[in-house]
């Protein structure tokens, strides 16, 4: 106890003498670098100080992933030695959009059957079975424009794994066991269509963009879900799934010469079919207005926006700029700065850039906020659409939203799976090769002018729709605390929707709500 009561002085002058520590530290130091040990420079004072190297990050180029196998298919690999797995997927070009009028939802179904509606010579259970035995997984889906069909398993049961996908996707059963579960849970899905909001939005939205007809805005019927067939189903598959739609993509632990020659073997004796065509752009007008749908509901949810532009449009850059500055950029941003943050009217508040490869896709700002204060915040999404018309952004902002472009561009390649679905969906798409090399540069060319110049071509509100869910009553009053000038939705102009029936999809026959 004596020991520890003298030392306890010493160690509380050492702690409470910096110049001593300091000395101390800095002749250490200087002992160290007289050996030839690097020593790490001093922690500064303040954050600000730090300093940090520049990133140095060159994109990979697809060339040095892609091989072409001698019955035409299109492979990018990516060996890797860092666990014994592989990971194999591949992509087919083709999905809904495939689909006649009559038979919406054909394209969902037959991808859930060809997983798990056994094949010609497998039970659907004997499938589950084996995968499970394997551990593998394996899943095949069907979106709006591509289908994939993809296994991840360990190195010694690959091929297996590759065998069992093949058989699958070349001899499919469309079990109607399984067929009729599928249209059971669809049906029951269906029920649910009209008990919550954003979903009621997002397919009317969908449907003011593109068209009641367009692929985006189909929606499955109880008629459409009742008349597929395995023989319908067996039809789309044959017409997705081949060869000659076809892009595969392979890494993990494995050979590159090996692997290309079974891959070879897989997929020789399987012909390829007629290449699809590319998806159709809609045929209908986009009509700018205010519309909404009643829905008893104490937020109303709202999307402000209309068609934009194309991914190869030459506006791209400058518009993915201004639109991190106006709404992308999260908490950064001016919408969520102004809507949320300086006067409360809405949690989460933002926009979204949503190009399209064969036609136009949309730009929107969207929130949601208590139905009477949703005129209020229409008007102040409104007034930053103005203010970036008129103004210069600054160079702060700028800066900002260039960098969360540029310094998280490597994340795009972060893992070899992640990179070789970057090199097939361009590909699949004939993006211009030279787009991942050049787009730092792209972004940091863009101008406070450049982004001035799209936001006048593109933030016009008298080419943008108002789409509205909630109840309008309330939402067209206004907020009954705000000054007397308080913003409000006029009658004149705006557009009541029906629910639409969840069975059919057509609109029930509902009078407009009246204004409180």
């Amino acid at each position: 106890m004596k020991h520890c009561l003298n030392t306890t002085p010493l160690l509380a002058s050492r702690i409470h003498s910096p110049m001593r520590m300091t000395t101390s530290l800095l002749a250490f130091a200087l002992t160290v670098s007289a050996s030839g040990i690097t020593v790490p420079p001093p922690i500064p004072d303040r954050p600000e100080s730090l300093v940090f190297t520049p990133l140095r990050f060159e994109p990979p180029s697809a060339a040095e992933y892609r091989h072409t196998l001698p019955c035409g298919l299109t492979v990018f690999l990516a060996p890797s030695t860092e666990l014994p797995l592989i990971d194999l997927s591949i992509t087919f070009k083709g999905g809904s959009y495939l689909e006649s009028a009559d038979e919406i939802g054909l394209a969902g179904m037959t991808g859930a059957l060809l997983r798990t509606g056994g094949t010609t010579t497998v039970a659907p259970s004997e499938i589950d079975e084996t995968i499970d035995f394997l551990a593998s997984e394996v899943k095949i889906g069907i979106g709006l424009m591509n289908a994939s069909a993809s296994i991840n398993c360990l190195k010694p049961n690959f091929d297996e794994s590759l065998a069992l996908l093949m058989d699958m996707l070349r001899n499919p059963r469309f079990d109607e066991a399984q067929l009729m579960l599928r249209k059971q849970e669809a049906v029951e899905s269906m029920k649910q269509r009209n008990d919550d909001a954003e979903p009621i939005l997002d397919r009317e939205w969908s449907i003011l963009l593109y068209g009641e007809n367009h692929f985006e805005s189909a929606e499955p019927t109880g008629a459409s879900i009742a008349s597929i067939t395995p023989e319908k189903m067996r039809a789309f598959a044959a017409r997705v799934f081949h060869p000659g739609n076809a892009i595969i993509a392979v890494s993990g632990d494995f050979d590159t010469a090996a692997m290309l020659a079974k891959l070879e073997t897989a997929f020789a004796s399987w012909p390829a079919g007629e290449t699809v065509g590319d998806p159709p752009a809609p045929s209908s007008s986009f009509v700018p207005g205010v519309y909404h749908v009643q829905k008893d509901i104490p937020q109303g949810k709202v999307y402000i926006g209309g068609r934009a532009i194309t991914r190869d449009d030459p506006d791209y850059f400058k518009f993915l700029v201004m639109n991190e500055i106006l709404g992308g950029g999260g908490f950064t941003s001016r919408i969520m700065k102004s809507v949320r943050s300086d006067k409360g009217l809405a949690y989460s508040a933002g926009s979204n850039l949503s190009p399209r490869v064969w036609y136009p896709g949309e730009f929107r700002a969207q929130f949601q906020s208590k139905n009477a204060t949703v005129a209020e915040a229409k008007a102040t999404v409104f007034a930053e659409f103005d203010k970036m018309r008129a103004q210069l952004v600054s160079a702060e902002e700028l800066d900002t939203a260039k960098k969360s472009f540029v310094e998280t561009f490597p994340r795009t390649f972060e893992s070899k799976p992640q990179m070789l679905n970057v090199f097939v969906a361009d590909a699949m798409t004939k993006r211009d090769e030279n787009y991942w090399r050049d787009y730092r540069a792209n972004i940091s060319s863009v101008t406070a002018e450049d982004v001035q110049a799209v936001a006048k071509k593109y933030l016009d509100p008298a080419s943008m729709a108002i789409f509205i869910v909630g109840d309008w009553g309330t939402i067209s009053n206004g907020d009954p605390a705000a000054p007397a000038n308080r913003p409000k939705f006029s009658e004149d102009g705006t557009t009541h929707l029906p629910l639409r029936d969840p069975m059919t999809m057509q609109p029930m026959d509902v009078a407009a709500p009246a204004s409180k």
